[in-house]
């Protein structure tokens, strides 16, 4: 048995958690995708908006500018994380689990609704949406508890209590916002599959799984006409967009029609910085560019998974596969909805649509993830 899984449970040697990273290493491949990936969302977050930006506001550059002050705090917070002990979030879980409880409860009151769903709490002139923070909570809780319990996940009971707080949380979320409750649900299964022994308790959860979604669908009429504008969206008035965005996939062929050169994206497909930016990023820079983009996310993925492997302990090779699980999962449901695979759902990508709240959260997450790349043992040689 090796000396981390030892200290993991207590038998072995404990180390007082610092607050600043000890380690020496620094993913610097890491850095780079994730500089890249926010450099090229900048440029297409641009492209997108500007002439709706222009139109509307009178300002071209509008939601560049917003997109790159959250880019620039967003970085400049992930650096900062990555160099704090990732063993000191530790303490920090309780805390971030109840304020994000506790946010997403007030959106469900006193939040701002947008797309028939109250999601965003204004916060002067930002909007936030508290189910982005409530990701990152998930992903430090789930970490912590399936490390301090990981021998009892033999036992389909103590799994699923193992899972019990976050699910809490995810079905507040699912209440308004039942996809990024999936991305929760996806995160916690995730964490829990890659740590327990027992594989086959993983059918009986993904059944009862499937159920709870099935019955939020029914329970709100307008998730059930997306599936219908999903089966029909040639005819169906709800699926416009979805039409839009293949008509600019198709249009871009296999090079592109150019930078900035879209048709699609003048009021075409709506809101097309947003969660459908990649449909547009196809009619300029063509298949060609649509794949380009897609190997940077497995490059990112693979790195996220080099980590996971040489994680110094259980805990922060969890604290990996929490973020692995959010990102993965977020650009397959996206690139999936852009394409209709699946229904619509408002699932940005990560890095490249607009969006502040979810850009600053997820570099914290990649904080995280440096700090855990940080005490990984480089082997000589």
């Amino acid at each position: 048995m090796s000396s981390a899984v030892l200290e993991e449970q207590n038998i072995g040697p404990k180390k007082k958690a610092r607050f600043w990273n000890q380690g020496e290493y620094f993913d610097y491949s890491l850095l780079i995708v994730v500089l890249f990936l926010i450099g090229f969302g900048l440029v297409m977050v641009y492209s997108t908006s500007a002439y709706t930006a222009s139109l509307k506001i009178g300002d071209a550059a509008y939601y560049l500018k917003r997109q790159g002050l959250f880019a620039v705090i967003g970085v400049i917070g992930m650096l900062f994380v990555s160099k704090v002990d990732y063993h000191f979030y530790k303490k920090l879980t309780g805390l971030a689990y109840i304020a994000a409880f506790i946010l997403c409860i007030i959106v469900q009151f006193a939040g701002r609704e947008a797309g028939g769903a109250s999601r965003w709490l204004q916060i002067g002139p930002v909007g936030f949406q508290p189910s982005e923070f409530a990701k990152v909570a998930i992903v430090l809780l789930m970490a912590l508890a399936t490390t301090n319990q990981v021998w009892k996940m033999n036992n389909f009971w103590k799994l699923v209590q193992i899972m019990i707080p976050s699910l809490i949380l995810t079905g507040i979320i699912a209440i308004e916002n039942l996809s990024t409750a999936i991305i929760c649900g996806l995160i916690i299964v995730t964490v829990t599959f890659v740590a327990s022994p027992k594989y086959g308790h993983f059918v009986i959860l993904g059944i009862a799984g499937g159920i709870v979604v099935v019955l939020y669908i029914v329970l709100k009429g307008y998730r059930s006409e997306r599936f219908d504008a999903w089966l029909n969206y040639e005819t169906h008035p709800k699926g416009y967009q979805t039409r839009q965005a293949l008509y600019a996939i198709g249009s871009g062929g296999i090079w592109g029609k150019g930078l900035g050169q879209s048709i699609q994206k003048l009021d075409f497909i709506p809101e097309a910085h947003n969660d459908m930016i990649f449909s547009v990023i196809c009619e300029e820079l063509g298949i060609v560019g649509g794949i380009a983009l897609i190997l940077m996310f497995v490059v990112l993925v693979w790195r996220l998974i080099q980590i996971i492997m040489n994680a110094r302990d259980l805990y922060g090779a969890l604290l990996v596969v929490g973020v692995l699980a959010h990102v993965s999962a977020q650009v397959l449901i996206n690139l999936a909805v852009v394409t209709n695979v699946m229904p619509n759902t408002g699932i940005p990508l990560p890095f490249i649509s607009y969006g502040g709240s979810s850009m600053l959260f997820l570099l914290m997450e990649i904080g995280i993830v440096l700090s855990v790349a940080r005490q990984v043992k480089v082997r000589n040689g």
